[in-house]
């Protein structure tokens, strides 16, 4: 059920196809009351009337007009009410802050051919790397969340790989950090204005996944054994993993970056109300 006095935070809007052809919203809302979600449906003469930034992720909303359907355990909203807008993410300046950090990693590999290649894909790739999330929804889910995501893993395994008496290749180990998750400034799509994320459909025609991008430009380029770290990097199988830590005889480096990734997933749970709130 939905109350036309609680205060709605927006988690994720997505805008899909009807059956009969016409364009349908779906937004889901956390009631920062007790953290329920409520899931909702806009038809699209509603969607026509507001202006799309009222959808972005972390704004607080407020439900003015909507009729619940038991049915379909969802609402049909005729009217929200906007009562705080979020940030959209890091600025320009910020963004290029944390890009700047997150390159000089480079400096720090050793081996020729690998440092060229991060050099020259990272420059090449500047302006979609500096602006992309990591996620659509479970983290760093704003503009500019993918450089912090990638910069902070680069950190936690430094700090990680300097308190181990283990024998770490780090040149592989800080390029699997800076590669994992790269196949998403493909994969997403992101407003700058509205600060709204979604999935770029010419991605999924030649693609299963970003891990898969990341895999396949690493083997293609011959460094299978980074290649092999973002393959395991999500874990399980059934979260996207194309290695299954759960195989036998692994190398120790696929659990490394495995948990380096889900650290910062965990520790950056945030979406851009709470990153607003820190005031960064």
């Amino acid at each position: 059920m939905f109350s036309n006095d609680i205060d709605y935070e927006v988690v994720v809007f997505s805008i899909g196809d009807t059956k009969a052809g016409t364009k349908m919203g779906k937004l889901q809302l956390k009631n920062l009351q007790d953290d329920s979600l409520l899931n909702c449906i806009l038809w699209e003469e509603t969607l026509n009337r507001f202006d799309h930034k009222i959808f972005r992720t972390g704004n607080i909303v407020r439900i003015v007009t909507a009729t619940f359907n038991e049915k379909y355990n969802n609402c049909l909203v005729s009217s929200l009410e906007l009562v705080k807008e979020a940030k959209t993410g890091l600025n320009e300046q910020e963004r290029e802050k944390v890009y700047n950090e997150l390159i000089s990693f480079i400096d720090k590999i050793h081996d020729e051919k690998l440092n060229s290649f991060l050099t020259k894909f990272f420059m090449e790739h500047k302006d979609r790397i500096k602006i992309m999330p990591a996620a659509k929804v479970m983290h760093h889910n704003y503009i500019g969340g993918l450089i912090v995501h990638i910069l902070e893993c680069l950190k936690f395994a430094e700090i990680n790989m300097d308190l181990s008496d283990y024998k770490f290749n780090r040149d592989n180990i800080l390029a699997a950090c800076m590669l994992h998750d790269i196949g998403k400034i493909f994969e997403y799509t992101i407003d700058l204005e509205t600060g709204l994320i979604d999935y770029d459909e010419n991605f999924r025609k030649d693609w299963i996944s970003h891990s898969q991008y990341g895999f396949s430009i690493c083997m293609t380029n011959g460094f299978k054994e980074i290649a092999r770290m973002i393959a395991a990097h999500h874990g399980r199988s059934d979260w996207g993993a194309i290695i299954d830590l759960d195989e036998r005889d692994l190398e120790p480096e696929l659990y490394f970056i495995h948990l380096i990734d889900n650290m910062s997933a965990k520790f950056g749970k945030i979406n851009v109300h709470i990153l607003e709130e820190k005031g960064v």
